[in-house]
């Protein structure tokens, strides 16, 4: 089975004084805004950052949730957040981490267990794989 899903960007003008907005293909996010200010300096609006965390953190529940039920366990509740970092290296900037950090409520799980099937989710999530995916690159030049 091969699902695809879509997002795009759009740009106008420079680094500092452009402005983009982004869209996904369900419709979740409209040409909602984003920017050099909205990255780099907590001005409202979005970034790619917190694209990332927000993506992780729904891929890894979600795949807990299946792990979890293979394991003959339901959680009554799971919150998850991430953290992505963004750092500025010596060849320019790039994500070094995403931190996950849940709770949990799941009767009857133990806390061995329950910790081994947390990391079995967070290696085996789509997006903590993509993380560390080749990524392709297709660029076409327009006039």
């Amino acid at each position: 089975m091969k699902i695809n899903r879509s997002g795009s960007a759009a740009w106008s003008g420079g680094l500092k004084d452009g402005k983009g907005t982004i869209s996904t293909q369900s419709g979740a996010l409209d040409a909602y805004p984003y920017g050099f200010a909205t990255r780099f300096e907590g001005v409202p609006g979005s970034n790619p950052e917190e694209l990332i965390a927000a993506a992780h953190a729904s891929c890894f529940t979600m795949a807990l949730s299946m792990i979890l039920g293979e394991a003959g366990l339901t959680a009554e509740k799971m919150e998850t957040s991430a953290v992505v970092t963004l750092e500025k290296l010596e060849d320019g900037f790039a994500v070094t981490a995403s931190r996950l950090s849940l709770k949990a409520t799941i009767p009857g799980a133990d806390d061995e267990s329950f910790q081994d099937l947390a990391a079995k989710a967070k290696a085996n999530c789509p997006i903590s794989k993509l993380l560390k995916a080749e990524i392709s690159l297709e660029a076409e030049l327009l006039d």
